[in-house]
């Protein structure tokens, strides 16, 4: 028997959650979650959410590496992880 994970396309935000803490839930970089969504302020209980589906493996990052490296472009990266910032000890998709 094969089990997949399944990770849901909406999510509808509980009383006390803010984005970060959803970000984490679903293992997704907070930055992609808030542009995904359109946000610019913080979310509200009762909200509903678009889960980013991503495929790659996360990563935390280490010094002296690059976007390119990391992703093969930065492009690449900025589509991946929703923001072109990177510093260690950040967690990034690959």
């Amino acid at each position: 028997m094969n089990l997949k994970l399944m990770t849901p396309l909406f999510y509808r935000v509980k009383s006390g959650q803010t984005l970060a803490s959803v970000a984490r839930t679903f293992h997704v970089p907070v930055c992609l979650l808030a542009r995904e969504n359109n946000l610019n302020e913080e979310i509200f209980a009762g909200q509903v959410l678009k889960i980013p589906q991503l495929c790659g493996n996360e990563y935390r990052v280490s010094g002296g590496e690059s976007r390119t490296l990391l992703c093969g472009s930065p492009e690449t990266f900025l589509a991946r992880n929703g923001t072109s910032a990177l510093y260690p000890t950040q967690r990034v998709f690959l």
